[in-house]
């Protein structure tokens, strides 16, 4: 069995979602104001994981990654903020390439975006706070209670798994901010997604499982009602990942705010696939 808090779950999200953001700024190619969003964001929750833990059961060593957490996603945000106006790689070249193909078929000089020649923000950065985040997650675990093993393999495969979704759904709204901008970081977040899918899924049907839920010999208080909510779950966010895939092969513009769509409701399933079973199991 397992130890369902606040604090922990948390820590996981902003410690997952800080990780996943990592994947996207290392490509240098989404602007850095969805790097703001998400440091902003995580750190505001790695915060509030450090008040439930105080206000409820202190794990010293969660509570004191969470704020180091919290504290290097600021710092990586302020980093980011100081040098903003050297852009990103990835994002100079094409507004140097539009401005070129304007001024070849028009004559017109198009006034584009200037970024200074100074150094860029060091995508590195973004690693120091899920660093610190998975040696918290490793004592949450610990303290969950059942298997010192499992109980930390979940906790771990939680927080990867809840991180790449939330980011996915939030990259695909940044194209509305970033017209023009590639589907290989969505796609590669949607596929982080359907790879971590399978080792969600196992490590919370390990004994004591969602398998002993399902046959009842766990009883989840509903008659068995909530074990069926989570296989809908997992089931249902697997669905959605491969729809979500299969939208983004289109080649309209369309297909990427279909996409997002999708990840709203894989957002929800995936909560569900993740807290439904850590609740029963808590029970």
């Amino acid at each position: 069995m397992m130890r369902l808090d606040a604090a922990t779950f948390l820590l996981q999200w902003a410690t997952g979602g800080l990780g996943f953001l990592w994947v996207t700024s290392r490509r240098r190619e989404v602007s850095l104001g969805y790097g703001w969003l998400l440091r902003a964001t995580f750190a505001l929750l790695a915060a509030g994981g450090v008040a439930a833990g105080v206000s409820t059961r202190v794990v010293p060593v969660r509570e004191t990654a969470a704020v180091g957490v919290s504290v290097s996603a600021l710092a990586a945000l302020g980093v980011s903020v100081v040098r903003r106006r050297a852009g990103v790689a990835g994002q100079r070249s094409r507004v140097e390439r539009r401005s070129a193909r304007v001024a070849a078929m028009t004559g017109i000089d198009r006034v584009s975006t200037r970024f200074d020649d100074g150094p860029e923000f060091p995508a590195l950065l973004d690693l120091a706070a899920p660093t610190i985040g998975v040696v918290g997650l490793v004592a949450a675990g610990l303290a969950a209670g059942g298997p010192d093993l499992v109980a930390v393999v979940r906790v771990l495969t939680g927080a990867a798994f809840l991180g790449a979704v939330t980011d996915a759904m939030l990259l695909g709204h940044w194209y509305l901010v970033q017209p023009g901008l590639p589907r290989g970081p969505l796609l590669e977040l949607v596929r982080w997604t359907g790879w971590l899918w399978p080792v969600e899924v196992a490590a919370l049907l390990l004994p004591t499982g969602m398998l002993s839920v399902l046959s009842g010999t766990v009883d989840d208080g509903y008659r068995g009602i909530l074990g069926w909510m989570w296989t809908t779950s997992a089931l249902t966010t697997l669905g959605l990942v491969l729809v979500t895939r299969a939208a983004l092969r289109e080649r309209q513009y369309a297909a990427v705010m279909a996409a997002t769509g999708l990840l709203y409701l894989a957002i929800l399933t995936a909560f569900g696939t993740d807290l439904v079973a850590r609740a029963v199991l808590a029970r």
